[in-house]
């Protein structure tokens, strides 16, 4: 009994530490599974810290696993997308866990420009897990067909966060 009220005191120790948005001069890493009508493949974005509640960063997509439009294979450069982006991170503005952000924000990429809406949860201080949803605002393809659909519609990123 000892040794599992010590325990759970420890990791509640390592937990309260944890936090998820600092401001000026974090920095977060993040890697996932993108999912999106056609395909799934991995999506790494990196956030920099501008101040207390505002952060900018980059995003890249590809997509692995790419469906076959009338038989033709899509391309690297059909299957890749790169962002550039800004995020409000109001998790202490909404006076919720500081182990837990939330970001609005808005990105710029090589099909479209879009917003995204995110939640990152910290367990330990190195260590969390996030998800992510974006959607095109305007995209430079009025009517996107074919392999101009990949990475231009609404997309959902889940996997691991750390501090960087």
């Amino acid at each position: 009994m000892k040794k599992i009220v010590f325990l759970t005191m420890l990791l509640a120790g390592t937990f309260a530490h944890a936090q998820a948005f600092k401001g000026k001069g974090d920095i977060k890493g993040q890697v996932g599974l993108n999912v999106q009508d056609g395909g799934t493949g991995i999506t790494a974005t990196a956030d920099f810290g501008l101040g207390e509640n505002l952060s900018y960063g980059f995003t890249a997509t590809y997509l692995l696993n790419a469906d076959r439009i009338y038989d033709i294979k899509p391309g690297f450069d059909d299957r890749a997308d790169l962002k550039a982006r800004i995020n409000a991170n109001i998790g202490n503005v909404l006076k919720i866990d500081p182990k837990l952000d939330v970001y609005p924000g808005l990105n710029l990429g090589l099909r479209n420009f879009g917003a995204h809406l995110g939640a990152r949860y910290f367990f330990t201080d190195g260590f969390g897990l996030f998800a992510e949803g974006g959607v095109p605002l305007a995209k430079y393809k009025t009517d996107p067909v074919g392999f101009d659909y990949y990475n231009n519609q609404f997309t959902f990123v889940i996997g691991a966060s750390f501090n960087l």
